[in-house]
């Protein structure tokens, strides 16, 4: 039977981990091409355009020695020009893995139960799971351990949230969660989440005051407040938003050790300022190298036979 990655709460904690292990030591092979994957080929189908996402695949299909083929917007518009369904049964008779980047998380469910091939969710309205796989790898790379720390997210309850905290929860990281009325994660996610905290001995807490949520955090993590396909909403997010900014005063209150994470691209001046996201905590483009390790112990542990 195929395996998908669709969310991180259908992996258990030991797949999370294993994967985890997997991309360290694939990191550590850095550029070098190997044959896991040779005569395989992966579809990227992309709705939404990409920088990390798309770089990070293609680049991992080549290192694996697999070949990758990019479906952009205009080539495969799912349910529209035709149907997910068709869509994902003709793939499958052409490559051996679709990576999709979707509005809708419908779209990349529906593509999964239809495909004969693993599919990958490269980003939904719910969730971000390679994100997240990249970044407990970068805070276990920082840290030398899972157990203990506690991450701050301030901002969006947003598909970046879902996933990481979920990844949190099945390693057993503590998440802050603080952000504006109306812009609180699912709360039908975030019970699920809360359980596999609770399973890990660790917790998933959410608030409004932001600086409840960073005192003594070893992490602290931001998201754009305004997303591609929200732009129409710019100017209401940014008012409502406005005290969820990550700058130095807040950042006084983590640990003295903390580390800044961001899921890039970032808005510098509206969701974190400058002189934190560009100072000597931030470790945003570890944690975005990371997508191309993460990725590829994803694609090594659905493909490899």
């Amino acid at each position: 039977m195929k395996k998908d990655m669709i969310r991180i709460l259908d992996y258990s904690s030991a797949e999370i981990k294993a994967l985890i292990d997997s991309a360290d030591k694939l990191k550590k092979q850095k550029g070098k091409v190997s044959t896991h994957l040779k005569g395989k080929s992966v579809a990227l189908v992309f709705q939404k355009p990409s920088n990390r996402t798309r770089v990070s695949f293609a680049v991992g299909v080549s290192e694996l020695g697999g070949n990758c083929l990019y479906l952009g917007p205009d080539e495969i518009s799912l349910g529209k020009r035709e149907t997910t369904h068709d869509v994902a049964k003709t793939l499958s008779r052409y490559v051996h893995c679709i990576v999709a980047r979707v509005f809708d998380n419908k779209d990349i469910v529906e593509l999964a139960k239809h495909a004969d091939v693993p599919v990958i969710n490269a980003l939904c309205d719910l969730y971000h799971p390679c994100q997240a796989l990249a970044d407990i790898q970068t805070i276990r790379e920082q840290f030398g351990k899972f157990k203990g720390l506690t991450v701050a997210y301030v901002g969006d309850g947003n598909n970046v949230f879902h996933s990481l905290a979920a990844a949190c929860a099945k390693v057993g990281i503590n998440v802050r969660f603080a952000g504006p009325k109306g812009y609180d994660p699912d709360p039908s996610i975030l019970k699920e989440i809360q359980v596999v905290a609770k399973a890990n001995g660790c917790t998933v807490e959410t608030g409004r005051d932001p600086q409840a949520a960073v005192k003594g955090a070893h992490v602290i993590y931001a998201d754009v407040w305004v997303s591609m396909g929200q732009e129409a909403e710019t100017k209401k997010r940014i008012k409502q938003f406005e005290g969820y900014q990550i700058n130095s005063d807040l950042t006084k209150l983590a640990d003295k050790n903390y580390k800044f994470m961001h899921c890039l691209p970032a808005h510098r001046g509206l969701e974190v300022t400058e002189d934190v996201i560009d100072g000597k905590h931030s470790i945003i483009f570890d944690q975005a190298e990371n997508r191309l390790h993460a990725q590829k112990a994803v694609l090594l542990y659905l493909m490899k036979k």
